[in-house]
């Protein structure tokens, strides 16, 4: 079994809970690559590495929420 087949069912819960406004540039590209757009938004994503890099490079702007 490959690794993405044993993690297409394992899904991960993120919202944007801070403001962008004030983050580096480079950050607020990653939020856009999440599909956050708005305070409160919230997005179901797969759990994969490059999710949680993301996650990992904005964690003091988003929350991760319980998963599937």
């Amino acid at each position: 079994m490959s690794k993405n087949a044993a993690n297409a069912g394992k899904t991960i819960r993120v919202r944007l809970y801070k403001s962008i406004n004030s983050c580096q540039q480079r950050h607020r590209v990653s939020v856009r690559a999440l599909g956050l757009r708005k305070l409160n938004d919230v997005r179901e994503l797969v759990d994969s590495p490059s999710v949680r890099g993301l996650i990992n490079q904005v964690s003091y702007l988003v929350r991760i929420e319980q998963g599937a």
